[in-house]
């Protein structure tokens, strides 16, 4: 018998990764697929071998079979559906950002300690090898006291269109699709401080760039190059209560060289490069050392990373480890997300 039964509820491109990597552990039955387009339910369901199909979420979570879901909706939605799965006794894997607003993240908050029930963020950067390998190192002291970090997730051509650039839906763009997951990943190596103040700024200058020929990138299903209501780029400091802070800077277009990723973090004993290469800095008999741990993938697998992902949250949900990625922390990156672009409206610091 399967330890762990699972429902997917959104089947869009992210929810290709969840489906992967419920099929592959041993003790997933993948019970159900939740889709508002029911034909893409059905295939979805089809490919991984889910016996059930919804087209409305409250069925599904009315079904006394599905133990577990991951929810892969859009942004607006995460909110909603996380509080409806909870109460109703369910188990929760809600992809990043576990909401657009503070006030919706806390209602999640309140509702994971009334049910019981486990809700997991889908910071996924925080499964893969080079972290968890260099989270080793950072707990035994090895980078001493991390007080700064510098994060970038740039694209030159990428805004995906759709419903990532409806901000009624997504909520934001590049900060809140791509930023989160390096602000939350240095954020969690630097050991979770809580967030002092922030400035940020927003930009709205080169649109979607969907004239651009001859250059692909990713679009989403719903693409319509007329429609962008979110911010081209974004940047931010972001300042934490034990002195440490944070440089960040992202974009779904920007007139680049190339794209980029990079993580940084820096300590009074060493640092670390988490990205675009896993490398750390040392010093030792008056010598600086830049040191190449021999992992499999020096960057961040997506395949890999989800899988770990997945693997913790059924070990959570059976009671056999700790969450990594707890409903506590989506909060609290929800503030600084929120107080980014509130910073950049008003043009002024906001404290925390």
């Amino acid at each position: 018998m399967a330890g762990l039964k699972v429902a997917v509820i959104g089947a869009g491109s992210i929810s290709e990764m969840h489906l992967t990597s419920y099929q592959n552990h041993p003790e997933v039955e993948l019970v159900a697929v939740c889709d508002l387009v029911e034909e893409r339910a059905r295939q979805a369901a089809d490919k991984f071998g889910a016996k059930k199909v919804y087209t409305d979420y409250r069925e599904l979570l009315a079904d006394p079979e599905v133990e577990a879901v991951s929810i892969c909706t859009w942004n607006n939605s995460h909110g909603e559906i996380s509080i409806a799965a909870l109460e109703a006794g369910k188990h929760v894997l809600c992809e990043k950002p576990l909401c657009t607003t503070v006030d919706k993240a806390l209602e999640v908050e309140a509702a994971v300690r009334r049910s019981g029930k486990l809700l997991q963020v889908g910071f996924v950067r925080r499964y893969g090898t080079n972290t968890k390998v260099l989270k080793k190192f950072i707990d035994a002291g090895e980078l001493g006291e991390i007080y700064y970090a510098k994060a970038s997730y740039l694209r030159r051509l990428g805004n995906p269109g759709g419903w990532f650039s409806d901000i009624e839906r997504s909520g934001g763009g590049p900060l809140l699709d791509i930023g989160v997951h390096v602000i939350d990943l240095c954020w969690y190596l630097m050991g979770r401080p809580k967030v002092k103040s922030v400035t940020g700024n927003t930009y709205k200058k080169l649109g979607n760039r969907s004239n651009v020929q001859h250059l692909s990138y990713y679009q989403a299903a719903d693409f319509d190059a007329s429609k962008n209501t979110v911010e081209d780029m974004a940047n931010a400091l972001i300042r934490f209560e034990n002195g440490a802070s944070l440089m960040v800077d992202v974009s779904f277009t920007l007139h680049a060289k190339s794209n980029e990723v990079a993580v940084k973090i820096f300590g009074d004993r060493g640092g670390a490069e988490v990205e675009p290469d896993f490398t750390i800095v040392s010093e030792k008999h008056d010598t600086i050392l830049n040191v190449t741990p021999q992992i499999d993938n020096s960057s961040f697998d997506f395949m890999a990373g989800f899988q770990n992902e997945i693997n913790t949250f059924v070990d959570c949900c059976l009671g056999r480890a700790e969450l990594i990625s707890p409903v506590e922390d989506g909060v609290e990156l929800t503030k600084i997300i929120s107080g980014i672009y509130e910073s950049s409206e008003k043009g002024i610091e906001i404290q925390f």
